[in-house]
């Protein structure tokens, strides 16, 4: 314990000279700091706030007592863990005490021109994706990029002894205030990163587009949809980033529930658009037209169901612009009364499969009128399903198991509908034997929801997927 109290005094107070591009911003909900027990570090605060103004790093616990926290839980540590980002600003703090400012030059040093000089050893791979990361635009989202690569590659501690031990390190830090150049606080210091070395990191190493600004990072989430002629949504460009302000009713957008109006596009087909140019997202998207798309979603709601904060000045300046713009907190189609199963982030329906009956070579909605009362009347024991209109298919499996019944692409559903007698009864047709030397044959699915709203939803939601879906030759 007594080699951790030089550790904790020199990580008390560090100065207040780094503006915004030096600080994390964290504030409470309400905008204001709250209080804070004496001792906790801090930093200059955010663009806006006056020099000499304090924020807090670490809002819930001391940071050392944050890194035994995130050993003690056990489980792997995510992005959505309360304690990485204390932690991370940690590290930051203590690579920043003491690093010496050229004399001349107009370029302020930070602790990645020190760490991107480094011979490239086991921690190299983790120098290269920060070097390259195409959505860090400053010094301070490069070097956490590394940070975050080095944790999950677990090459953090050999970094900071290449590091401690490079023949320049007196060229970048001053002993007198330094971590790394003092040997009294050093090791104890490598020690504390061998404790992390400990953990095991879950990090999604694509979402650093705000680390330029913040160590709090936005939810990620992944859209794939089908290849179409518009995706329907309105975006608006603020300063690189990408805002969608709209959701187009009817469009494959609002179909596939995914995008909501506030989200960030941060990538389409691994592409970035991380300081995108005006109009870029649509140039992108005309050149993969006729492609399946996959883009990379940021939520303007954070992990903790709050607007994500770094969002905050780009949603105000939206709103500058457009005065109607509103967040959107979910799918137009969900209503809220509903009872849907929740899984992988996404809402299932809650059916029962009847049956099915082939039938035959023809599977245009008039055998429809046939096929599901056949279904009926073989009066077999219905199963409890759980029904998924995904982007590009359809997916059913088991409600009391994760079993896969039925995945059906929608290329290869020919008709859904339902009969005027039995409201809340719907089914499809899908090829059955589409290599048949004698043709292709079809299938009819019947289904029963809860509802005739329901029934209805569904049925416009398949339809609209395979009418959103083009076939190219």
């Amino acid at each position: 314990m007594a080699a951790r109290e030089p550790l904790l005094s020199a990580l008390k107070g560090f100065p207040p000279q780094h503006d915004s591009l030096f600080a994390s911003r964290c504030v409470s909900p309400g905008g204001s700091s709250p209080d804070f027990p004496a001792g906790f570090p801090l930093l200059g605060g955010p663009r806006g706030t006056p020099m000499g103004a304090a924020l807090p790093l670490y809002p819930t616990m001391p940071p050392i007592g944050a890194v035994l926290r995130l050993r003690a839980d056990g489980a792997p540590c995510t992005d959505a863990s309360p304690h990485l980002a204390a932690v991370c600003a940690l590290l930051e703090g203590a690579l920043r005490k003491g690093l010496r400012q050229p004399l001349w030059g107009f370029r302020r040093r930070d602790y990645w021109h020190c760490l991107e000089q480094l011979p490239l050893g086991e921690g190299g791979s983790s120098l290269r994706r920060a070097s390259i990361c195409t959505k860090a635009l400053t010094a301070q989202g490069h070097g956490r990029c590394f940070l975050r690569s080095a944790l999950q590659g677990k090459v953090l501690a050999v970094a900071m002894q290449q590091l401690a031990q490079s023949p320049r390190l007196q060229e970048f830090y001053d002993p007198s205030g330094s971590i790394l150049a003092n040997e009294e606080l050093r090791e104890p210091f490598l020690s504390l990163v061998l404790v992390l070395m400990e953990v095991d990191f879950s990090l999604d190493l694509q979402n650093c587009s705000f680390l330029d600004e913040s160590w709090l990072l936005p939810v990620c989430v992944m859209y794939e949809t089908v290849p179409c002629r518009a995706l329907g949504m309105v975006v608006r460009y603020v300063d690189g980033r990408v805002i969608v302000i709209e959701v187009l009713p009817g469009s494959q957008a609002e179909v596939d529930e995914v995008v909501l109006a506030g989200d960030v596009l941060d990538e389409i087909n691994g592409f970035s658009l991380r300081n995108a140019y005006r109009g870029q997202a649509g140039v992108m998207l005309q050149k993969l037209k006729g492609q399946p798309l996959s883009l990379r979603v940021l939520r303007w709601q954070g992990h903790n169901g709050e607007v994500y904060e770094p969002l905050l000045p780009y949603l105000e300046a939206v709103k500058e612009k457009e005065p109607h713009f509103q967040l959107q907190c979910g799918p137009r189609r969900c209503d809220k009364g509903e009872k849907r199963r929740v899984q992988g982030g996404r809402l299932l329906y809650n059916l029962q499969y009847l049956g099915q009956i082939g039938v035959g070579m023809f599977g245009g909605k008039e055998v429809l009128q046939k096929a599901i009362p056949a279904v009926l009347e073989s009066h077999v024991a219905p199963r409890e399903v759980l029904f998924d209109v995904k982007e590009t298919e359809i997916l059913v499996q088991e409600k009391a198991s994760p079993k896969v019944l039925f995945r059906h692409c929608y290329p290869a559903v020919s008709c859904v509908g339902r009969c005027l007698k039995t409201s809340n009864v719907f089914a499809f047709c899908v090829v059955a034997s589409p290599g048949s030397p004698k043709g292709s044959t079809f299938d009819c699915l019947v289904f029963a929801s809860s509802s005739e709203q329901e029934c209805e939803e569904i049925i416009q939601r398949i339809a609209a997927g395979f009418k959103h879906t083009e076939w190219f030759v």
